[in-house]
C-alpha cells in the first residue's frame, strides 16, 4: 500500500497500520466498526490488546496523512 499527500509519496506506517489505512479506504464514506478493523489486521485470534492497537494505529495515520492537524486535546482521562 502507498499513500500520498499533496503529489508526494509518504510512509503510512508499519504493516498493521498500513492494513488499518487499506481497510478504510476499502470502506470509504462508510463506517468500519473496531471490531472490522481488528479482524483485518488480526484475523480469528486478536491479541487481546487489539482495540488499543486501533487507536494507536488510526492516531499514527492521522498523523501521517495530516501532519499539520492540531492534536487533539483529551476530553477526559482514558481507563
Amino acid at each position: 500500500m502507498t499513500a500520498w499527500r499533496d503529489e508526494r509519496e509518504i510512509q503510512a506506517g508499519q504493516p498493521r497500520q498500513l492494513a488499518v489505512l487499506g481497510m478504510l479506504a476499502t470502506r470509504a464514506n462508510r463506517v468500519v466498526s473496531r471490531g472490522e478493523l481488528v479482524d483485518a489486521v488480526w484475523g480469528e485470534e486478536p491479541p487481546a490488546t487489539a482495540e488499543g492497537g486501533i487507536y494507536t494505529y488510526v492516531a499514527g495515520l492521522r498523523r501521517a496523512l495530516e501532519p499539520d492537524r492540531p492534536r487533539r486535546a483529551p476530553d477526559r482521562p482514558r481507563r
